[in-house]
């Protein structure tokens, strides 16, 4: 009896010690991932209710909030915790009280430090809209044709003018926004800036009505994103257009696409085959076959963080090469073994003035960055957009077409982008064409200072309002 005494002791002890542990890493904890953009990471640990671990996770300035995590768990010092539906694992060592440093992995792996914190950091966005609104919004939902997706969305109708009695409730022009690459909500929202709300709201309050929809499998919009296309992403698009025709408050002769990215390349694939689409803007849409687009864009980012023009000028040539390779090989395994071969090759004949800023000081470091951009390309999305042309859909254009780019942007360069569109519309039958390029704006139109992808989130500003104004009167002119 007195060794069962001193048995359950133990144990007692033993859980007892093992919950004082657990109790150090209970708080919100949180870091900063460096993945071409900062992007805040928060983990939310408590007890378990018996002493364990329990956590979730946000990802605030993508809007992503209470995200499950399936397993956390301690080994020693070092934490783990695992998000099987996002397929990433945060692992860090307790350094003291306030500090877990490790690395997060999802797809590649990323340097990682939490810190304790009593409040999660708040990132100052002046320009994010805030009630009252002096417009009606709705929240909507719609399917495609077959049913396969549900979209969410948001619409913003203006209101009729004050002490008028209309015979027939007045009919609103209305612009459908098309967001850019990635899983993107309704707002696009990156590093806590919202431009679609911004532009939704700076829309509506001028008369025109605004539909900002969810991509697929983010907020309410149901659907496949990982294994579809820019080719599906056109047809949710027309799945809107469609939503937008049954409503009253919608003037059907009056329906736009407005575009940014990769949405600026979807809309006039949308346009070219349809009468009903009355004008477009392009906010940053490519102008150019995507396979120069995105060499290029290596080489202004790969500039933008301090490797010279010199060093970009020589790599060019072999990223265009590896990319079209893996593109256009179906088996991954033979992309890798060709995309290593080019490499090594390309290596053997550059001294380490050009290898060394690149990154390419070993085989390891050959081999891995060839594993991540096979790994990279070979997603059915990557696989199309990069073989994606744009100008026989511009050349098909009928509707009214304004193109903006900021002579900044690294994403889509100009004046190679601006003079491709410039180029193909000129061969179509677009009515009211102006392509413009704003200074001193980047890809998202803020105005920038060191206009890297990593200092997106450290401006206040979310969206030019010059660029705002640019698009808002050339609306009013166009749809007079």
């Amino acid at each position: 009896m007195k060794k069962l005494s001193l048995l359950l002791t133990l144990l007692i002890l033993a859980v007892s010690g093992n919950a004082q542990q657990n109790a150090r890493y209970y708080g919100i904890w949180e870091g900063t991932l460096n993945v071409g953009v900062d992007l805040r990471l928060v983990f939310h640990i408590t007890d378990d209710g018996h002493g364990g671990l329990h956590a979730s996770a946000d990802s605030p300035d993508q809007s992503a909030f209470g995200l499950k995590c399936d397993t956390i768990y301690r080994n020693g010092e070092t934490l783990n915790i695992e998000m099987h539906k996002l397929g990433a694992k945060f692992s860090g060592q307790l350094l003291n009280d306030t500090t877990l440093s490790g690395t997060f992995n999802q797809r590649m792996e990323v340097p990682l430090t939490l810190k304790k914190t009593k409040k999660v950091t708040a990132r100052n966005r002046p320009q994010t809209p805030v009630a009252p609104f002096p417009y009606d919004i709705y929240d909507v939902s719609y399917d495609n044709a077959d049913k396969s997706v549900h979209f969410g969305a948001t619409l913003t109708v203006p209101k009729p003018e004050p002490g008028i009695n209309y015979i027939k409730a007045p009919e609103y022009p209305v612009a459908l926004l098309i967001t850019g690459s990635g899983a993107q909500d309704r707002d696009e929202t990156l590093v806590g800036h919202k431009p679609f709300w911004v532009i939704a709201d700076y829309l509506s309050r001028r008369g025109i009505a605004v539909l900002r929809v969810d991509d697929r499998g983010m907020g309410k919009t149901k659907g496949d994103f990982m294994n579809a296309t820019s080719a599906d992403f056109a047809n949710d698009v027309e799945a809107g257009i469609e939503y937008l025709k049954t409503r009253k408050d919608i003037d059907k002769n009056k329906i736009g696409l407005i575009g940014h990215s990769e949405g600026g390349m979807i809309a006039p694939i949308v346009a070219s085959r349809r009468t009903d689409v009355n004008f477009i803007i392009l906010l940053a849409g490519p102008g150019i076959r995507i396979s120069e687009l995105m060499a290029l864009q290596n080489n202004a980012v790969l500039e933008s963080v301090g490797i010279s023009p010199e060093v970009t000028k020589q790599f060019k040539p072999l990223y265009k090469d590896i990319v079209m390779t893996i593109a256009t090989t179906k088996d991954t395994s033979a992309a890798y073994a060709s995309v290593l071969k080019k490499v090594k090759k390309w290596v053997s004949k550059k001294d380490s003035a050009v290898l060394s800023p690149l990154g390419f000081t070993g085989q390891n470091e050959i081999s891995g960055y060839a594993h991540s951009m096979v790994k990279s390309i070979s997603a059915p999305w990557y696989r199309y957009f990069i073989q994606f042309d744009p100008t026989p859909y511009v050349k098909k254009l009928s509707c009214s077409v304004l193109a903006l780019n900021g002579s900044r942007d690294i994403q889509v360069t100009a004046p190679q982008n601006p003079d491709g569109l410039k180029a193909a519309l000129k061969k179509s039958k677009a009515k009211n064409v102006s392509v413009e390029v704003i200074p001193g704006l980047n890809h998202l139109f803020q105005h920038c200072k060191d206009c890297t992808v990593n200092e997106y989130g450290s401006l206040e500003e979310t969206f030019a309002p010059e660029a705002l104004q640019r698009m808002a009167g050339w609306l009013q002119q166009v749809l007079k």
